[in-house]
């Protein structure tokens, strides 16, 4: 299907994967991302439409982009969202095509979105403490999440991944029960370092549980080996195999192990804006520039521009770190 040639910027990095933002809006609230009340909101306008959204995954597709991730915010809250789904798999039924949810809406969603051509899920869970997922979510709903993990299961969906954001004094007492729980549901866990993008800007380092640490503790209680090939710098998560066989969990160490230098990454806001890292501090906007008339030639020369501006890596780490305006709900995961 490729007919335009790969977006390759300065420093030899090809974008291979999208992420697709369609909305900002979210039906939890949680602490490492939201305010509790008081989000600046995108008017319904200001979304780009599911034909928008189309137009360009079409268009990054040519370019050689082979994956697509749905985020959100909340990308269930979006009306008819399997009918996006479908778009999007009918340009290529060979699309790496995937979601990033909370799993509120997985337990009468999960049939339709895998009818629709979705190849995978990825849910987010914190903990499994009804009371602290009520604190962290500022909603108690923890049994709808477990409920649309099963009901991803039972509509085929395989492997089913899990995403814990750590926090120390929080959560970090669950290292080793959630990879337990994990384990013994046949869920792929991810342990992901907090990142400084809430909109608050409550981030505090002193709360950084690091991906080693991670590791390091449940390897005392389950024994694990590096998977062949988990050292790959582009890939986000690195991943341990159980030495006894049941499974593996991965840490994505962002902060400090930042794999920067092989990103293949893009975003797309809900509202049209690209940027090529999350802690981007430049945007472009392609939604003026479809609706202004643009031609795909137009949407191409755009991107290409954008690739080219990317920079070598974030600056988490260093002295003179700005944290984007926009968090992570606003910018998508």
């Amino acid at each position: 299907m490729n007919s335009r040639t790969p977006l390759t910027d300065t420093h030899g990095r090809t974008v291979r994967d999208l992420r697709l933002s369609i909305t900002d809006r979210c039906n939890l609230r949680c602490v490492y991302c939201m305010p509790a009340e008081g989000m600046p909101w995108l008017a319904k306008q200001d979304l780009l439409t599911y034909e928008e959204l189309t137009r360009f995954a079409r268009v990054c597709r040519e370019c050689g982009v082979h994956g697509v991730r749905l985020t959100g915010g909340e990308p269930t809250v979006r009306a008819d969202l399997p009918v996006l789904v479908r778009m999007l798999h009918d340009l290529d039924p060979g699309l790496d095509l995937s979601l990033t949810t909370n799993g509120l809406k997985l337990k009468e969603m999960s049939p339709a979105l895998r009818d629709a051509g979705l190849k995978r899920v990825n849910v987010s869970l914190d903990t499994l403490v009804r009371e602290r997922f009520h604190k962290i979510a500022r909603r108690d709903r923890l049994h709808e999440v477990l409920e649309g993990l099963a009901a991803a299961r039972a509509a085929g969906f395989s492997p089913i991944k899990v995403n814990a954001v750590l926090m120390r004094g929080e959560n970090d007492d669950e290292i080793v029960p959630l990879a337990r729980w994990a384990r013994d549901e046949g869920y792929e866990l991810r342990f992901i370092e907090w990142m400084p993008l809430d909109f608050q800007h409550s981030w505090d380092r002193s709360q950084l549980v690091s991906g080693e640490e991670t590791v390091a503790r449940i390897a005392e209680v389950f024994p694990l080996e590096a998977e062949d090939g988990s050292e790959d710098p582009s890939a986000p998560a690195r991943t341990f195999r159980y030495r006894d066989g049941r499974g593996r969990v991965g840490v994505i160490s962002s902060v400090t192990r930042p794999f920067c230098g092989q990103c293949d990454r893009i975003r797309l806001t809900a509202d049209g804006q690209v940027r090529t890292c999350l802690f981007a501090l430049q945007e472009y906007d392609f939604r003026k520039l479809m609706r202004g008339g643009g031609s795909d030639d137009d949407i191409e020369s755009l991107l290409r521009a954008a690739v080219l501006r990317k920079q070598p890596g974030h600056l988490i780490s260093q002295p003179g770190f700005v944290q984007p305006e926009r968090g992570m709900s606003a910018i998508g995961g």
